[in-house]
C-alpha cells in the first residue's frame, strides 16, 4: 500500500510542467530568430516600417 501511495505522489509535477513550457517557448523563440534573420523577411519588415513612417509623416 505504501508503494502505491509513493507512486501516486505528484510532487514536482508543476515544476516539470513549467520546464516543458519554458523549453517550448525557447524552441519557438529559436524558430522566430531563424525566420527573422532571413534577408527576405528583413526586407519585408523594413518595407513595412518605411511605408508606415512615410504615410504618418
Amino acid at each position: 500500500m505504501r508503494i502505491i501511495r509513493l507512486l501516486r505522489r505528484d510532487d514536482g509535477a508543476a515544476t516539470a510542467e513549467y520546464a516543458i513550457t519554458i523549453m517550448a517557448a525557447v524552441g519557438f523563440a529559436g524558430v522566430l530568430v531563424v525566420i527573422l534573420r532571413s534577408g527576405e523577411v528583413q526586407g519585408v519588415l523594413t518595407d513595412l516600417v518605411h511605408r508606415a513612417l512615410t504615410v504618418a509623416g
